[in-house]
């Protein structure tokens, strides 16, 4: 798992109709994390920065789903 997920216990209601879900997940922006910009930070190649949404990769959080095991293997473009 990425450093980016936390993860927290919530606390089930005594009425609650469904069955409690033992522990909960979201994602923390990487930008948290990064204090200010230095100078001379890494960049993507433009192309590569329109795809990951950032120039940055500093700067770039993908996204994982919490409920694959595995993230899945991208199929390469022909």
């Amino acid at each position: 798992m990425s450093e980016h997920r936390k993860t927290w216990k919530p606390i089930p209601g005594k009425h609650d109709p469904c069955p409690p879900l033992k522990e909960k997940t979201y994602e923390t922006p990487p930008n948290l994390y990064l204090g200010v910009q230095e100078p001379g930070l890494e960049q993507f190649a433009p192309a590569e920065a329109l795809k990951k949404g950032t120039l940055w990769p500093a700067l770039f959080g993908p996204y994982e789903s919490p409920f694959e095991p595995e993230p899945r293997a991208r199929k390469k473009e022909d």
